[in-house]
């Protein structure tokens, strides 16, 4: 994603750039990954002129190596009461499914600490009813999205399984079904006999599980940013590799400062993931607690019909997703930062989780690790939002780990902006209310 300037005051850079001026665009798009694309191609259909600015070449920060998994059951926030006693966990074991950096632990303790504050009872619910609202519409989003550009086959709506293996996680397993179901989040039971015959490669060792019939995957998250950057540009949408690195909003317009020169706009979007801190800073004046879950993945390309949905292991804790290229085993977070290099070990421990899962083993042959930062705020929902002089400031971004998941209701949301009349005529849509950005201007 676009790397912003680590001093958000910097308006700009150390070198004197060149001012290109007035660009013709109607808005500049800061961010090239699955939101950003998704939005440009919403705002040109109704008629904007339209220019994506990105460091690298579009989907290929979190957007590239994210699980695939539509996660519309996903409706709690990242974290939950307990997170208070893990914490030693978290910094002493560098395996853990949940690992916090104890360098980092010094920065992140303010971040921590809000997390916490959110987990009391009526903001953790607030967090919940605002996650719901968008997984709710995304599922539907993304079907109606991929079939105007002709690419519902990156789509695969075969829903989704929980599985648990150990006697003594059935409670937990049904706890969880009692939460989801709390939620209206739509859900079957099903016995390990039920399990092994819709997915017959997993392990007689699975006991049970949840099987979740309104969500689904993609069958490559690149692919599916590469298709939207495609109906882009024939709706004249224009990429371009830049670095931003600062900026400002005032009534005559926003000038952004890259490593292409200063350019002049009359609004910005700011799409840049776990990057976008420094810009909205910059433009808005608020200090947005914006934290990145490292996550990490693992492709195993000799495995590409193994499974027929993604299925999350209960007790593992981690999901694996059949994909065009391959299988994809992800979930494994770190609380490190945006600086610390990767601990590609994390990644590689996912294979020694995953063999465990099947009735026989898996073919690990040039299998490749990656790991991308995920845009986190402290309640779990993201900002999204139209702010700053006379609205030029538009904000989507802080998606955590349902980035690919709410990224086309995202679109919608932010067509709004440009279009509210649309809400009267089209699908109904999320209240705005949640996502503001003043929730963090107090």
């Amino acid at each position: 994603m676009t790397q912003a300037s680590p001093d958000p005051k910097a308006s700009s850079p150390t070198r004197a750039a060149a001012d290109t001026g007035l660009d013709d665009a109607d808005i500049a798009v800061v961010g090239a990954g699955v939101v950003g694309t998704a939005c440009a191609l919403e705002l040109a259909r109704q008629g904007l002129r339209v220019r994506v600015l990105d460091s690298d070449a579009p989907g290929m920060g979190a957007s590239f190596g994210n699980a695939g998994h539509l996660a519309t059951e996903q409706v709690f926030p990242i974290a939950d009461a307990s997170l208070l006693k893990r914490i030693p966990g978290m910094l002493m074991d560098p395996q853990g499914p949940l690992r916090l950096d104890w360098r980092y632990l010094p920065k992140a303790t303010p971040w921590l600490m809000r997390l916490l504050w959110n987990l009391r009872s009526s903001p953790y619910r607030h967090s919940v009813a605002g996650i719901r609202a968008l997984n709710e519409a995304s599922l539907a989003a993304w079907q109606e999205l991929l079939s105007s550009i002709g690419r519902l086959d990156l789509l695969c709506g075969h829903g989704s399984l929980l599985v648990h293996e150990k006697a003594e996680t059935a409670d937990a397993l049904e706890a969880s079904a009692a939460r989801f179901a709390a939620q209206g989040v739509a859900l079957e039971r099903l016995s390990g006999e039920e399990v092994h015959r819709r997915v017959p490669e997993l392990s007689e060792r699975i006991r049970g599980g949840l099987f979740f019939p309104e969500t689904g995957h993609v069958i490559d998250p690149h692919r599916v940013v590469q298709a939207l950057v495609e109906a882009a540009e024939a709706a004249g949408v224009r990429f371009s590799r830049a670095v931003v690195q600062g900026g400002q909003a005032d009534a005559g317009g926003v000038r952004l400062e890259t490593s292409q020169g200063r350019l002049t706009v009359p609004r910005v979007l700011v799409a840049a993931g776990a990057h976008s801190a420094p810009l909205v800073t910059a433009l808005t004046g608020v200090r947005v607690p914006l934290d990145t879950e490292r996550g990490y993945h693992l492709m195993l390309p000799r495995e590409v019909e193994r499974l027929p949905m993604a299925v999350t292991s209960l007790e593992r804790r981690f999901i694996m997703t059949p994909m065009a290229e391959g299988l994809r085993l992800a979930g494994t977070v770190e609380f490190a930062g945006l600086e610390r290099p990767p601990r590609m070990e994390r990644a590689w421990r996912l294979r020694e989780l995953a063999q465990g899962m099947f009735s026989r083993h898996l073919d690990e042959t040039d299998a490749t690790p990656w790991m991308g930062f995920r845009p986190s705020l402290p309640d779990s929902l993201p900002v999204i939002d139209r702010t700053g002089p006379e609205g030029r400031v538009w904000l989507a971004f802080g998606h955590h780990h349902l980035g690919l998941t709410q990224a086309a209701i995202t679109a919608r949301l932010v067509g709004r902006f440009s279009s509210p009349e649309r809400e009267s005529t089209e699908m109904a849509l999320p209240s705005l209310a949640p996502y503001r950005l003043a929730r963090f201007a107090r």
